[in-house]
């Protein structure tokens, strides 16, 4: 049955749309000790919810007792290309402009999911896209999607690149591991480092409480003074530490490869004058779906007086 269900299911995988797939072991993450050591130095910032339930985060095996494999995928949604940002905008990170992924991904993960379900009662198939503890990223890179870089994110396998969000199905079948892929993707490069606008980046390692996708979106309160008088460019998240990674800069194999148009339509930036005028309605129709919904209408205000003051400081 592993045999060929696996190859069944990571198929349908690949039919569904899905840029990568693979399959793993469900056991323990290799290193959760440095997680933990993160979370005590306050590296999470006010994401309190990232040492809720750490077992589970550490082992899929206790969020889906008896567990026995974890299938993996990734959605790619850019190629890289260049914006062309206008004068008096702020910039909106790519993974946000167009469809919410979490939707995205389970409308293609759940029917399988819930056909597996009826196939093999008394079995389970979780779907988590962003819904539950667990560590996309380390099963995903033994699930031979790609490798980690110095930014900290999936370098997809292929040419992908790190334009990818994750999802997982952790199921009690036994499947068959994918290869993982060997050596160190990054080498001698800084150079996600060194485009860090805040210097939130050190090797391996992300501190969210300086990273401006953190800032502009999770934390509720002021910044910092330092990040008052910032000279990018980003109104809500962030991308350049993956604009600078040479892995996923556009080139004519990567722009073949393309990406999921679901991600595609909404605004690449958007005016900072109309967006500290903004009222109710006018948040609730930018902010149509659950990405942009992660900041409240007052922090969208204050993410572009922060913008707004930063310029008109350097200016």
């Amino acid at each position: 049955m592993s045999e060929d269900l696996t190859d069944e299911i990571l198929e349908r995988m690949r039919q569904a749309g899905f840029a990568l797939v693979g399959a793993c072991e469900a056991r323990p993450i290799d290193r959760p000790d440095l997680f933990e050591a993160w979370l005590q130095a306050g590296h999470g910032g006010e994401m309190d919810w990232l040492a809720a339930r750490l077992a589970e985060r550490m082992d899929p095996r206790v969020m889906v007792p008896g567990a026995r494999s974890v299938v993996c995928v990734a959605d790619r949604y850019s190629d890289g290309r260049a914006d062309r940002l206008e004068p008096g905008h702020g910039r909106i990170a790519r993974y946000a402009r167009g469809g919410d992924y979490h939707a995205i991904m389970r409308e293609r993960l759940e029917p399988l999911a819930e056909e597996l379900r009826d196939r093999f009662p008394g079995h389970r198939f979780r779907v988590c896209v962003d819904s539950a503890p667990i560590a996309e990223r380390d099963h995903a890179v033994r699930a031979g999607l790609g490798r980690i870089g110095k930014h900290t994110l999936l370098i997809g396998s292929g040419g992908t690149g790190s334009w990818l969000v994750l999802g997982c199905m952790v199921t009690t079948v036994p499947l068959r591991t994918s290869a993982a892929l060997a050596g160190d993707p990054c080498g001698a490069c800084t150079r996600c480092i060194q485009a860090c606008p805040t210097q939130a980046i050190e090797p391996w390692k992300v501190k969210a409480e300086r990273c401006i996708s953190y800032l502009t979106i999770e934390h509720a309160g002021e910044p910092a003074d330092w990040f008052r008088s910032r000279t990018d460019d980003w109104l809500f998240g962030c991308d350049a530490c993956i604009e600078a990674c040479p892995h996923s800069r556009p080139t004519r194999r990567s722009r073949r490869l393309g990406a999921n148009a679901a991600y595609a339509g909404g605004p690449a930036s958007l005016s900072i004058q109309e967006v500290l005028q903004w009222q109710a309605a006018d948040w609730e129709r930018h902010a149509a779906h659950g990405v942009l919904r992660r900041a409240p209408l007052e922090r969208w205000k204050r993410n572009a007086a922060l913008l707004q003051r930063g310029r008109s400081t350097t200016a």
